[in-house]
């Protein structure tokens, strides 16, 4: 099982930007597929996740209305789209699967199995 995130990017507030999160070895129709992201000296927190199906999503309070989760047809690629930016949307970006087989929301990092490398989204004037 690999997740390759990548999109990281220096961006002003404001600006928009979308990364995503290439999935190989493990199939969609099973797993959730969740955003987290950590800032410098804080805990990982969940942004988004998005059920086996694509027909359930969740966001935190923190993004809602200005990010966007959605995947390819192919069903192997998920994107983050991250609109209105503001500094404090600074961190590493990771992308992660979980068992997803029923759809419930999984908010915890130790609720998904599988983990990828991270990528750096920096928001500053």
């Amino acid at each position: 099982v690999q997740l390759q995130a990548s999109g990281r990017g220096l961006v002003q507030p404001g600006d928009s930007l979308r990364i995503a999160c290439a999935v190989s070895g493990l199939s969609f129709d099973s797993h959730i597929i969740g955003w987290f992201r950590q800032a410098p000296g804080k805990e990982r927190e969940a942004v988004s996740c998005l059920s086996n199906t694509g027909g359930n999503k969740f966001y935190s309070d923190s993004v809602k209305g200005r990010f966007t989760i959605s995947r390819d047809g192919a069903g192997n690629t998920v994107f983050l789209q991250m609109n209105g930016l503001k500094p404090e949307d600074t961190g590493v970006y990771y992308c992660a699967a979980g068992d997803g087989i029923k759809w419930s929301i999984k908010l915890g990092p130790h609720e998904y199995d599988y983990w990828g490398q991270g990528t750096l989204v920096t928001v500053s004037s």
